[in-house]
């Protein structure tokens, strides 16, 4: 088993960006997929990212993922950000093991 551990808070101006990070604690970053979810504040999480870097439709270019082997971890980053993007972002993998 593994744990994936994320920044408590991290905050931006509007029109800037800003990366958040998902380090996993054992096992390989690249061995099983990573999927980004927005939860807005009174709302279900939504998909912003999957399978490492992928976006779903509808899910403006602003947002993208990516994985880092050599700290074996993954990032959601936003650019030009605006108001809209205010909410907690998760990030979720797999344990192939089980």
């Amino acid at each position: 088993n593994f744990m994936l551990t994320q920044p408590h808070s991290v905050s931006e101006s509007p029109g800037k960006t800003v990366t958040i990070s998902c380090t996993r604690s054992s096992g390989s970053i690249a061995s099983n997929y990573v999927q980004w979810y927005q939860q807005r504040p009174g709302s279900s999480p939504t998909t912003v990212i999957y399978e490492d870097n992928q976006r779903p439709s509808g899910v403006p270019d602003r947002f993208s993922g990516s994985i880092d082997s050599s700290s074996n971890s993954a990032s959601l980053t936003i650019s030009g950000l605006k108001t809209e993007d205010e909410a907690d972002y998760y990030c979720q993998s797999y344990d192939s093991s089980n």
